[in-house]
């Protein structure tokens, strides 16, 4: 009759315990904070550790998954207990001494079926460990693997430990909120499966290029993030101050410069995957630092490159994901209009100025770098429309009039090749074509995704290169490069033939995993402080 009347009372205090969890949805995000506080403060008053210092894991949540997924319903595997340790996201009673949680870790997901015969401990403890976890708790928990009668693989306790609190209270549903998603990637994680899948797709992808490279004998180098001035490619930069020297020092636009000083050095072939910075703006597809692969190969040219990148990006995509076409959703995947973005190879190859001049019904002049040229491509971007912010240069104008009529429409991977000297400045001269370089552009669904040339190595023309980009910047254009005389006297120690090629990785990974924003492919990206939103 005792036992009985103690079972009762031990029942109806579990039963009191789950009703007042059961009111805590009802508090405010204030007061939730502070219940949750108070109650760590008793469980410290009473010995309690609060936020112990080590749970010895045996086997990671994916492993237990793997291993037990075997087991039938209503099994269980008594000789074996293990340690698992994960965040808890859902917690549900069947009556006064059966508690069931979700446990997830590492993308897998398996079930705690708590049961108080199984308790060490007994009664006391098991309402104990059990009154002191809410959703979102870490907790690690000791037992052995089983089977629920309904099938939910499961880990059967024999003790469950708060390891760290979560004081917030979680939402139930999926985070939608885009703002929240982007400052609180850490609560996106926990809540957004598919947002984990995208950044595991995203580390892989890497893996694939750094193995692809080196298979082919790059070395993987690294160059500096502050140069003295900028240089590489036509950006504005970001400006840092460095004390010691005293000196005004730019982010780094693009590590092509110190690349090629390491093959003057006899680093045949080198790469470098790393960070950029460009002082401009944020939109769908820029982010003012993003992560680029550079690499540079002697004795190539932007042929053996174009010939590389459909090798590279077709197994790429044909390994993430078993097929060479994308399902691409260009305007949100909750949209209904969807591309098939085929990386089958060979990709299609265009010459810029002939294709351009086919799209306008206009001829190009050829000599670019006239008064005359200028005022011609000013005279055709008013005739078809095209808007072009000052300053007015050549360059410029020529970009918004390939944006307008040649990007648009490469939705399959495309190179648009051949670009005018004007608008390459580290690019080679073209051997057949006067007037252009041997580069190209690769585009997908109208986004660059690559840019590559055939390198200028004869040091006469790069100063001359260098001194006509000078004048631009000089007329306004703060996206211009500047002469960089360290690099020149580089070249005169000879640059062997060699063929450079940069690929933009965050856009890359927008296409593999379905996204239409680079914020939804990095982890942290910028964003306006809180209090200026």
């Amino acid at each position: 009759a005792a036992a009985a009347a103690s079972a009762a009372g031990d029942g109806a205090a579990n039963k009191a315990a789950l009703a007042e969890e059961k009111n805590e949805e009802l508090l405010d995000a204030a007061q939730y904070l502070q219940m949750r506080k108070n109650a760590l403060a008793k469980m410290e008053l009473a010995g309690v550790p609060t936020y112990p210092h080590k749970f010895n894991v045996s086997m990671s949540i994916p492993e237990f998954v793997s291993q037990f997924s075997s087991l039938e319903k209503g099994a269980c595997a008594e000789q074996q207990v293990v340690s698992v340790a994960g965040r808890l996201y859902s917690k549900r009673a069947s009556g006064a001494k059966l508690v069931f949680y979700d446990l997830k870790a590492d993308g897998a997901k398996i079930q705690v079926m708590s049961d108080v015969r199984r308790f060490e401990g007994g009664v006391d403890a098991y309402m104990a460990a059990h009154a002191q976890v809410r959703r979102g708790d870490l907790v690690g928990v000791t037992g052995v693997p089983g089977r629920s009668n309904t099938g939910e693989l499961s880990i059967l306790p024999t003790s469950l430990m708060l390891l760290s609190s979560c004081l917030h209270m979680l939402p139930k549903r999926n985070l939608k909120d885009p703002e929240t998603r982007a400052r609180q990637r850490y609560l996106d994680l926990m809540l957004n499966e598919r947002v984990r899948d995208t950044f595991v797709t995203r580390a892989k992808a890497i893996q694939y290029l750094r193995r692809f490279l080196d298979e082919r004998g790059f070395l993987e180098v690294e160059t500096p993030m502050m140069n003295s001035q900028p240089g590489g490619a036509t950006a504005k930069p970001f400006i840092t101050r460095h004390n010691e020297l005293n000196l005004d020092m730019y982010m780094r636009i693009a590590p092509e410069l110190y690349l090629k000083m390491l093959v003057v050095g006899g680093l045949d072939r080198v790469y470098e995957i790393g960070r950029n910075f460009r002082n401009e703006g944020i939109d769908l597809t820029h982010n003012p630092e993003f992560t680029a692969c550079e690499f540079y190969a002697a004795y190539w040219d932007y042929n053996d490159l174009m010939d590389l990148t459909e090798t590279l990006l077709a197994g790429m995509v044909r390994e993430l994901t078993g097929s060479y076409v994308l399902r691409y959703h260009p305007d949100g995947r909750d949209s209904e209009r969807v591309l098939e973005l085929d990386f089958t190879p060979p990709f299609r190859r265009v010459s810029m100025v002939a294709a351009l001049e086919e799209k306008l019904g206009d001829a190009v002049p050829r000599d670019l770098a006239s008064d005359e040229a200028n005022k011609a491509l000013v005279a055709l971007c008013a005739k078809h429309n095209v808007e072009c912010k000052p300053p007015l240069t050549t360059a410029r104008l020529l970009d918004k009039l390939v944006g307008e009529f040649l990007e648009v429409d490469c939705v399959n991977p495309t190179f648009i090749c051949d670009h005018p000297e004007i608008m390459s400045p580290l690019a080679k001269s073209h051997r057949s074509l006067p007037g252009m370089t041997e580069r190209f552009e690769l585009f997908v669904c109208g986004r660059e995704l690559c840019n590559a040339y055939t390198e200028l190595n004869n040091p006469m023309v790069q100063r001359e290169r260098f001194t006509r980009s000078a004048q631009d910047a000089a007329g306004g254009d703060d996206e211009a490069m500047v002469t960089d005389e360290d690099f020149c006297t580089a070249l005169e120690y000879g640059l062997p033939p060699t063929a450079g090629w940069g690929l933009g990785i965050d856009r890359l990974i927008m296409f593999l995993t379905n996204n239409n924003s680079i914020k939804e492919v990095l982890l942290f990206p910028a964003m306006r402080p809180r209090d200026t939103a």
